[in-house]
């Protein structure tokens, strides 16, 4: 009976199965609860593509300071959230900003397939994804993905953003 005993008490093999048995049920639980969320799949095709477009032409416009697409692109009644920075809401405001402080200093990156475009009937789009941002006066800092929402309508067939969310 004590070699039994000695077997699982001695050198903590009692705890290690208590262990593995709870990593084990926890590591259930988890894969349960990712489940729940879906993976991306759009539900409209052509939106998507019409989205991932428009965010391809704001950025390399942003990136190459082409303030005139971006002023285009951009709905007079912009709101413009940015969590650092704070709320803008004046177009003329957001394209000053622009031009005195990315042009030429910071270049956006789109983290490949982190796109996701839903409708919004009867206005147009939302857009969430992750960028990361690279700001040549830090060449030495890490670029971390941040996450963004853009808020896209539809007017005489040409998109326009009228609201971004912008978290770093």
């Amino acid at each position: 009976m004590d070699a039994i005993f000695d077997f699982f008490f001695k050198g903590n093999f009692f705890l290690k199965i208590l262990t593995f048995i709870y990593t084990f049920l926890i590591s259930l639980f988890m894969n349960g609860q990712v489940k729940e969320i879906p993976k991306y799949q759009p539900s409209n095709i052509d939106l998507y593509n019409q989205i991932v477009k428009m965010d391809s032409i704001y950025f390399n416009a942003y990136n190459t300071c082409d303030i005139k697409t971006q002023a285009d692109i951009y709905h007079e009644d912009i709101e413009f959230f940015h969590d650092k920075g704070g709320l803008t809401t004046s177009k003329e405001g957001l394209l000053k900003s622009l031009k005195e402080n990315i042009c030429g200093k910071v270049t956006r990156t789109l983290i490949k397939g982190s796109i996701e475009v839903y409708p919004i009937n009867n206005y147009g789009a939302v857009e969430i994804g992750y960028h990361k941002f690279f700001n040549k006066q830090e060449p030495n800092q890490k670029s971390i993905p941040s996450k963004f929402i853009a808020i896209w309508k539809k007017e005489n067939n040409l998109w326009k953003i009228t609201k971004v969310i912008s978290l770093h």
